[in-house]
């Protein structure tokens, strides 16, 4: 049988990847290389700061900007203002590149054997900076993010009209902000026009805290939208905090996942800049997630024994982690309030559970009927408390009224449908889309239903299926935005660690990053888009060539045998990166997730 299980979680690691190395403290060079590309970084979110007050998603009417000379100059400018934002999102991306160098760990040979001696002979090739430098790093870029007006997108302007109309006593799930509220109201004028009379697509806890907001802040646009980036921040803040626990369960090297996941351009660009609620709904999955597998690794089978207060008080450490279990439900189903496919994580909990109750049909009922009632009763407190009930359910589609070139099966739709028109059938691009939207949900259904399935014998860990899962779900949904990505890449990043896996992750980062997402929320004419594009490959080329002997653009010559690195210029000597061995990996079931020594 043991045999058996090592030969199980070896075939794991070879098709994730599995990543276990200890990172060195950076040495002087490299550590100069890093403070330089951390200011070549904050330089961009500085210029996307300023270049936003003139392209970026700022309201109709109470800009604050507006009247003030200095602050309204941008909004005069806005090829310049344009060029400044692209090119200080492009800056900020290729330092977030460069970062990599000191932040992926070096992968030993997935087909050689995994020994103690293997693992320490492959850390020595590669130095990782420590997370106190990566934190610092993801702070610094995000500071001038926080005070600049909405970028790329208007999303935050129908929270508000949505939060109000809740605020009001009127059912955000049945009218839209134009009904609701009116079409000369302060929050409905900045809301675009195409979701003025649609109702309000996302959770009830979202909207809930939304009413909050609304009934500290009032009708000022400006205070409300700062409040509403605080609850970002909260959900940024629960992303670094769960994704190293995460990596590490899965034996993967914190830095590595946090630069890959948290640190990614998207989420400064859409969720820290763009305010968009999945930086919350992230957030509390990820938490959630953690504290479920934490305590599933934590006992055999989660079933306490009595407790007799207070003669058997050591016994009551085993109800810990039935505690954790419970806590981290919670939190999954609280996330799926704020939008519903987070939900996911709670099924392959739930399957890891099953797993760790032996994996019969028998567990599988227990633990999906069990949490299952636990999340519906969760939803059913949180709308009884908020008093918006389930109308959620009725209004999921709302978004599907937009047809997104980055969803296949829409851009088939819409290919297939431009085809029937230059052949003369006529334009039957509504009825293929219905078509293709359907197929892409049922792949998504199979697809999902393997990968649980593969949780509960054991073959996949959760993490990796919930990964593959939300980017199943991602890349086949009817409508896919630049920020949805991160709904896989993070939880990934946690996980696989194949070169492959990052090409591909930081290749669609570039691509939707950069080009994906529309100038902003304001409208820009082709010309203003092609000059600003043109001046800022211009303006990029120009500082690649002059800091071309100054930031590490190509890699740091490697010190002589038995250098030891000294703490840096700016008194940093981070700790060596301690990760689990293969037998020391965390498990969701005892080792058949892990790597076994």
């Amino acid at each position: 049988m043991a045999a058996r299980q090592r030969s199980l979680s070896s075939s794991i690691a070879r098709w994730h990847g599995d990543e276990r190395t200890v990172g060195s403290p950076l040495n002087d060079a490299e550590v100069v290389a890093l403070r330089r590309t951390r200011l070549f970084g904050a330089t961009g979110t500085v210029l996307m700061a300023i270049g936003a007050l003139g392209a970026g998603a700022r309201p109709v009417v109470q800009d604050p900007t507006f009247g003030v000379r200095l602050l309204n100059l941008p909004s005069r400018i806005q090829t310049v203002s344009l060029t400044m934002t692209t090119t200080g999102a492009v800056m900020m991306t290729l330092a977030w590149l460069m970062l990599g160098r000191f932040a992926v760990g070096q992968s030993s040979d997935s087909s050689s054997p995994r020994t103690s001696a293997n693992i320490r002979q492959t850390a020595g090739k590669r130095r990782l900076m420590s997370r106190s430098q990566l934190d610092r790093t993801l702070m610094l870029w995000a500071l001038p993010l926080l005070v600049a007006p909405p970028m790329y997108s208007k999303d935050v302007y129908s929270y508000l009209a949505q939060s109000q109309i809740a605020r009001l006593g009127l059912d955000p799930y049945r009218v839209g902000p134009a009904p609701g509220l009116g079409l000369d109201h302060v929050f409905t004028l900045s809301v675009p026009s195409l979701w003025r009379e649609t109702p309000a697509p996302y959770g009830p806890l979202f909207l809930w805290i939304g009413r909050g907001i609304s009934e500290l802040t009032g009708e000022n646009i400006v205070w409300a939208v700062l409040a509403h980036r605080l609850v970002v921040l909260l959900g940024v803040g629960l992303i670094v905090w769960a994704t190293p626990r995460i990596a590490r369960r899965c034996g993967v090297a914190e830095v590595s996942a946090l630069w890959l996941g948290a640190c990614n351009p998207l989420l400064f660009m859409h969720l820290v800049a763009g305010i968009h609620n999945e930086a919350l709904m992230l957030g509390l999955m990820l938490a959630g997630t953690e504290f479920a597998l934490r305590g599933i690794d934590s006992t055999r089978r989660l079933v306490p024994r009595p407790v007799h207060w207070p003669h058997n008080r050591t016994e009551w450490i085993t109800w810990r982690p039935l505690g954790m279990l419970i806590v981290g439900a919670v939190l999954i189903t609280l996330s799926s309030q704020v939008k519903l496919p987070s939900l996911l994580a709670l099924g392959f909990v739930a399957m890891a559970l099953a797993h760790r109750w032996g994996g019969t049909i028998k567990a599988f009922l227990m633990a999906s009927c069990s949490l299952g009632a636990l999340a519906v009763a969760v939803m059913a407190v949180i709308g009884w408390a908020s008093g918006l009930g389930f109308g959620w359910l009725f209004t999921l589609g709302t978004a599907n009224v937009v047809r997104s070139w980055m969803s296949p099966p829409t851009l088939i739709a819409l290919g297939t449908g431009q085809v029937g028109i230059l052949l003369g059938l006529g334009d039957h691009t509504t009825a293929v889309l219905s078509l293709t939207r359907a197929i892409g949900v049922l792949i998504i259904s199979v697809l999902v239903t393997w990968l649980l399935l593969s949780v509960l014998r054991g073959r996949l860990h959760p993490v990796g299926g919930l990964g593959v899962a939300l980017g199943a779900t991602v890349l086949l949904f009817p409508v896919v935005q630049p920020w949805y990505l991160l709904w896989a890449i993070i939880p990934l990043a946690a996980w696989a660690t194949r070169p492959g896996f990052r090409i591909a992750a930081i290749t669609v980062t570039l691509i939707v990053g950069i080009f994906g997402p529309t100038a902003n929320g304001d409208r820009f004419a082709l010309f203003q888009i092609v000059d600003a594009t043109l001046a800022s490959a211009l303006i990029v080329a120009l500082l690649m060539l002059i800091t071309h002997h100054h930031l590490p653009w190509r890699k740091l010559p490697e010190p002589e045998s038995g250098d030891n690195p000294e703490p840096g210029p700016d008194g940093e000597s981070p700790p060596v990166e301690s990760h689990p061995t293969p037998g020391q990996a965390r498990a969701v079931s005892g080792g058949a997730y892990a790597e076994s020594p």
